[in-house]
């Protein structure tokens, strides 16, 4: 009888690790909570992040602004980099960093589960984690400024092409005559 009774008790208890694993997995395929997404966001720094990332995007906006006064500085004001300076820098601190933050939490949300943002909690808080956080700033400003001759070069490209599809319609451009009766009136 007690061999019946374990057994029973052994066969009963089986599965449990299973359903324990299976719980668990559910659990973390279970969609991330706001509050998920906001510890996320917090582990990241964003808010700091994102003042940084304004300052890095702003030095090479300011070094392109730089240069276009030197090119055409006969044809500017003398207050012309200065004025442009602080249009820049209001600009860039007026935007709504708080409310961005609060609507990409839908958006992380939707691509994100329970688990997933579990994991980039658990990297995020760890010393390489914290080293790609603390880098990415400076990364992307060098980034941006290895890419601005390409992007600079790419937009003169694009401004001459669409002068010259604007020259070329209006060239081919006929307006419409109109008939002569409305010419007499006028």
């Amino acid at each position: 009888m007690p061999r019946i009774l374990l057994a029973a008790a052994l066969a009963f208890c089986t599965p449990l690790p299973g359903f324990a694993q299976q719980t668990a997995q559910t659990a973390s395929d279970a969609p991330a909570t706001k509050e998920d997404i906001q510890e996320y966001l917090d582990v990241m720094h964003s808010r700091e992040m994102m003042t940084k990332m304004v300052d890095a995007m702003s030095a090479p906006m300011h070094k392109m602004l730089h240069e276009q006064y030197l090119k055409d500085k006969d044809k500017l004001p003398p207050d012309f980099e200065a004025r442009m300076t602080t249009m820049i820098d209001d600009w860039m601190k007026s935007f709504p960093w708080d409310e961005m933050l609060d609507s990409m939490v839908p958006v992380y949300q939707k691509h994100f589960t329970k688990g997933d943002v579990s994991a980039l909690i658990a990297f995020y808080s760890t010393p390489t984690g914290q080293k790609l956080l603390r880098d990415m700033p400076v990364i992307m400003q060098e980034a941006m400024e290895s890419m601005m001759p390409l992007m600079q070069k790419q937009m003169r490209a694009m401004n001459a092409r669409v002068q010259q599809e604007v020259a070329q319609m209006m060239k081919d451009y006929k307006p419409a005559q109109k008939p002569k009766s409305q010419e007499i009136k006028n």
